[in-house]
């Protein structure tokens, strides 16, 4: 009987007073070699198409004032995530995309650096987002409140959206699999495609949401150029 509901996204297996459940992090470098040792198969002509897709998005996002390479970064973030929320929903492995503290180390640092670089070398375009073009005089220290506001919110909001998206999926998937177990046997077949029909949606959030933080990321970037 679980104590708290919020228990299967704590990591308890431990060793050496040392959280194992944070190993799932680096699981996703499995899945990296086999593409120099393996002759190319389908699902890498797939990953590949769909990293040049991504490449060209971003490259476009950033602008032609962009750094030659800047958008392996994004590509990279993509990557990660992708495989962590996928890795997530196998049974057994944790989720390490559910907890701020990987989804805020994440988000924070790239934030960061986007605006130390943006206001110590272009200090003027900075000043520049603070006030949209055409806002009136009297309103404009509202603006520059507002938008200064928006913009310190911005790692909280990339990082909270990925695991309040992570959680929700899983609490769901969570609560419905503990009732089963007082459920008759015809009930236990809908509530096995219920839970199917929800790993797909899981599925499809995990992919959704490594693309929109890439995104977003990408379009902080382009911001300070």
């Amino acid at each position: 009987m679980m104590s708290n509901l919020f228990s299967i996204f704590d990591p308890t297996n431990q060793l050496f007073n040392l959280s194992l459940n944070w190993i799932s992090t680096f699981l996703g470098l499995m899945f990296i070699p086999y593409s120099f040792w393996l002759i190319p198969n389908r699902h890498h002509m797939i990953w590949n198409f769909m990293l040049n897709k991504l490449h060209n998005e971003f490259k476009t996002l950033l602008g032609i004032n962009s750094f030659s390479g800047s958008t392996f970064i994004f590509i990279s973030l993509f990557s990660f995530i992708l495989f962590n929320n996928f890795l997530g929903l196998f049974p057994y492995i944790f989720t390490s995309t559910s907890h701020l503290t990987l989804s805020l180390s994440i988000s924070l640092p790239l934030w960061l650096s986007f605006m130390l670089y943006g206001w110590i070398n272009n200090s003027n375009h900075m000043f520049s987002h603070m006030i949209p073009q055409g806002t009136p005089n009297i309103l404009m220290p509202f603006m520059v409140m507002i938008e200064s506001i928006s913009n310190i919110i911005r790692p909280g909001t990339l990082a909270v959206r990925l695991t309040a998206n992570m959680i929700a999926g899983h609490l769901l998937m969570t609560l419905l699999s503990n009732t089963g177990s007082s459920f008759p046997t015809y009930l236990i077949f809908i509530l096995i495609i219920i839970q199917i029909m929800l790993l797909i949606l899981e599925s499809a959030v995990a992919v959704i949401q490594s693309y929109v933080i890439a995104i977003l990321s990408t379009l902080y970037s382009s911001e300070v150029n």
